[in-house]
């Protein structure tokens, strides 16, 4: 009989994941951590979640690894198809509603939660999430995967409409350093995606870079550091 370790470890991989998307004054901001679990184990430390589908649309993937590699797969060889057929770069409501179509079709075999982000020259950046069981919502900002539990407060209270790229830039690495924070599936570095009329940015913010929280800070005047740096006076009569 298997131990509830090697049940662990041999089980399927995790949900864990924090990803994010994010709409700005001109564009879009994607994030993600990288940590990819099989069980208690850690698969990839360094792993990329959001995904290319056209020049102007990416897609962040949270759940299992597999459906959503398959269905960004999918989605990117439709969208490519499109393209050539209009003559012109899809949209993303287009790359949004393909993401929803193949969802929804395949609701009782897939595990998977995405975002769609991009930016188009008729609708500017846009944001859209499917969640599991392939719901279409058009946000202005959504969070996703197992870290999102921690971060629905903070959104509530830290989004604003109308932020610069920077503010919006700054606001998704603090968001997925607190997931990482806290939540045990979520971990190592962060990695941005920025879309507006000028391009595509991509950045990269290893976990020594990142802002450290609570626990993670070193301890200040504790009662430990008290005691350890000095021995007490002797009484005096």
């Amino acid at each position: 009989m298997e131990s509830h370790e090697e049940n662990e470890i041999n089980g399927p991989h995790s949900m864990g994941t924090t990803i994010i998307g994010v709409t700005y004054n001109g564009g879009v901001v994607l994030g993600a951590d990288s940590r990819t679990s099989t069980g208690i184990y850690v698969a990839n430390r360094a792993s990329d979640k959001i995904t290319q589908l056209t020049d102007n649309v990416y897609l962040c993937r949270s759940g299992s690894a597999a459906d959503s590699q398959t269905v960004s797969d999918y989605v990117r060889y439709f969208l490519h198809q499109h393209t050539i057929q209009l003559g012109q770069p899809a949209t993303v409501k287009v790359a949004a509603n393909l993401v929803r179509l193949l969802s929804y079709s395949n609701k009782n075999m897939l595990q998977t939660g995405m975002i769609i982000g991009g930016w188009d020259k008729y609708e500017g950046g846009k944001i859209y999430g499917v969640p599991l069981g392939g719901t279409l919502l058009e946000l202005p900002f959504t969070i996703g995967g197992s870290g999102s539990t921690y971060l629905y407060g903070f959104f509530d209270q830290a989004w604003k409409e109308g932020m610069t790229q920077e503010e919006a830039e700054q606001l998704v690495v603090k968001a997925v350093s607190l997931a990482i924070a806290r939540d045990g599936a979520s971990g190592g570095v962060v990695r941005t995606v920025t879309i507006n009329s000028e391009g595509v940015t991509r950045k990269y913010y290893p976990e020594d870079k990142l802002p450290r929280w609570h626990e993670e800070l070193e301890p200040q005047n504790s009662l430990v550091d008290i005691l350890s740096s000095s021995s007490p006076e002797p009484m005096v009569s």
